[in-house]
């Protein structure tokens, strides 16, 4: 059952790339509410294992704006294949989800 709501993880390559794109995603109401955490990730690519030190963005939005933010992040974010992974929210407070609704300009 979906309920409406989703977090989306995306990370950056560093503070001041993530409180652009956060600030970005918020002005064109993309989201309500973006929560940040620097992060250390492991990840292998184009065959070599990579450790770099990123900022976690987890962004709480609804399902009405999600392909609006995912085109966002891809076109913004500087990295050629960002991280763009959607969690369902199957259950939340009330006056939470409504202020979800009403920030993203959802009816």
């Amino acid at each position: 059952m979906e309920s409406g709501y989703c977090m989306v993880i995306t990370t950056a390559p560093d503070q001041e790339e993530a409180e652009k794109m956060a600030e970005g995603i918020l002005n064109n109401q993309l989201a309500a509410c973006i929560q940040m955490a620097d992060i250390r990730s492991f990840f292998l690519w184009e065959g070599e294992l990579q450790k770099e030190s990123e900022v976690a963005l987890y962004i709480k939005t609804t399902e009405a704006r999600y392909s609006k933010l995912e085109a966002y992040i891809e076109e913004y974010h500087p990295y050629d294949v960002p991280e763009i992974i959607k969690l369902p929210i199957t259950g939340g407070l009330p006056g939470y989800l409504n202020w979800l609704d009403s920030t993203t300009g959802a009816p």
